[in-house]
């Protein structure tokens, strides 16, 4: 429902109280004002919006962006992807179960000399109060629970030291780091300080500037004006100088060495390559000699040194079968003690696992083992509180946990200084930063005020063009100015 403005609340509560004679005057008043407002004299008595268009400097042809419509038709399908990773996930369990079956059936039918090794479980004590725990456990002695419980004790000990200064560092290096952003904070003032007022004197330029410019078209010395309104279009394109060209060219000059860089180094490992070779062969040939010189003085005397001679000889050549055949033939040995020889070297030749040394993988039984192989201070404090009356254990312990403990505290103080430097120089580094950053940000103000200010400017020129009258171009150019002034981008940005 439309209400009069005649006839709207505070209207009638202000005539309320009025006599006929005030009530006529009050209406006749805001008459007044809504025709002289809305209703001007025209002519042809019609209202429109020129002077509105004028006003706020409208152009008649102006267009959305062509991108303003463009539509995303990429459709996101949520469940495909969590699908396709469960049916991916047991398509690989469904891979794994019949890898396994295929090996299962392998094992069944390779022979032993291709058979992997069975392996003991050995279990690494390297903790040293693993290891003390392990001897409480393993032989409960009251020297081994003293000095279990010494261990556990002497370990909550630097525990709780390690966390006091590592603490203790942190507040300190959190301290510094406050001082440095204050410092930080207060370069950054007057970086923000200059950035803030050439944005202001941009501003105020480009104000003077167009102030002049448009004053020559508002002025009656038809001498300043500019005939024609293209020439006040300019465009910039993209030029091709010399520095893209120089560019260009040093591009494949770089990479036309960097292709003759590959090749060269190519050459170079394929001619190592085969001078490698060539001393293997060597390397080989000079072993066959030293082989065939003992097979030639090998007796029943030396034979027992000869066998691991050979052996050794023949593993370093990587001898086969028909090579082993060669070379111990023609040795002067029993036949049945040389062929048992040829057999088990061939035999080796043909195995393709060893087994571990008992004493550092035990004997191959499939069970877990136990052994201590421990790299640290409180190993040495163990043993002291084991036979306290070694004074050697006594000063080797606290040497070393003296020592450990000199050397945590200097690597922590190393780290803090480390730390409070590193942010000092990226405070700075940060300032500079920002510093060489104004100019940029200047430009880049410059170029939005530009591409904001342009079309309105290349507006009033058309309507020059198109003989506008000049009180008429007077509201063009005050309202260009205005968004000179008061438009984005906006100085605070």
């Amino acid at each position: 429902m439309t209400i009069s403005p005649l006839r709207d609340r505070e209207t009638l509560r202000q005539q309320k109280n009025l006599t006929s004679a005030q009530k006529r005057t009050n209406t006749e008043t805001k008459e007044g004002v809504l025709v002289n407002n809305f209703i001007k004299d025209c002519p042809d008595c019609k209202i429109n919006l020129e002077d509105t268009c004028d006003t706020l400097v409208i152009s008649e042809n102006s267009k959305m962006p062509s991108r303003l419509y463009e539509k995303d038709n990429d459709t996101n399908k949520n469940i495909l992807p969590i699908s396709a990773i469960a049916i991916g996930v047991m398509g690989s369990v469904a891979l794994l179960s019949a890898f396994i079956r295929r090996n299962t059936r392998i094992n069944l039918k390779i022979s032993n000399e291709k058979r992997l090794p069975a392996t003991t479980r050995n279990v690494a004590l390297n903790e040293e109060t693993h290891q003390a725990l392990y001897q409480m456990i393993q032989s409960p002695t009251r020297k081994t629970i003293l000095a279990g419980i010494g261990v556990l004790t002497l370990t909550a000990m630097a525990f709780m030291g390690k966390t006091f200064f590592d603490g203790f560092k942190e507040v300190w290096v959190k301290k510094r780091e406050a001082d440095i952003q204050k410092n930080m904070q207060e370069q950054l003032i007057n970086i923000e300080t200059q950035s803030f007022a050439g944005k202001i004197q941009i501003t105020r330029s480009m104000l003077s500037e167009k102030a002049k410019e448009f004053g020559r078209y508002l002025s009656d010395d038809k001498e300043k004006i500019l005939p024609n309104f293209g020439k006040h279009l300019q465009f910039k394109g993209n030029k091709t100088d010399k520095s893209t060209q120089t560019n260009n060219l040093n591009y494949f000059l770089l990479g036309a060495a960097t292709v003759a860089g590959i090749i060269g180094l190519g050459f170079v490992s394929l001619k190592n390559l085969s001078k490698s070779k060539n001393y293997l062969e060597k390397a080989i040939k000079d072993t066959e000699n030293k082989i065939t010189d003992i097979v030639k003085t090998s007796t029943t005397k030396t034979k027992d040194n000869d066998k691991k001679l050979l052996e050794a000889y023949l593993q370093s050549i990587d001898a086969k079968e028909d090579t082993i055949k060669k070379y111990l033939s023609n040795l002067n040995w029993d036949k049945n003690e040389l062929n048992e020889f040829i057999q088990k070297l061939i035999k080796k030749s043909k195995t393709s696992t060893t087994k571990v040394n008992e004493t550092i993988g035990g004997d191959g039984t499939p069970k877990p083992t136990f052994y201590s192989h421990v790299d640290d201070y409180r190993a040495f404090f163990y043993n002291w509180l084991l036979d306290t009356d070694n004074k050697q254990f006594k000063q080797l312990f606290f040497g070393i946990t003296g020592l450990t403990a000199i050397s945590y505290g200097g690597k922590l103080a190393g780290e803090a200084i480390k730390e409070v430097q590193v942010k000092k120089l990226n405070a700075q580094t940060e300032v500079e930063l920002q510093n060489r950053l104004v100019s940029t940000e200047l430009r880049n103000f410059k170029s939005k005020k530009d591409a904001a200010i342009q079309p309105l400017v290349d507006e009033f020129y058309k309507q020059v063009d198109n003989g506008k009258p000049k009180e008429e171009l007077k509201v063009m150019a005050d309202n260009i100015l205005l968004e000179i002034k008061n438009g984005p981008p906006f100085v605070y940005s």
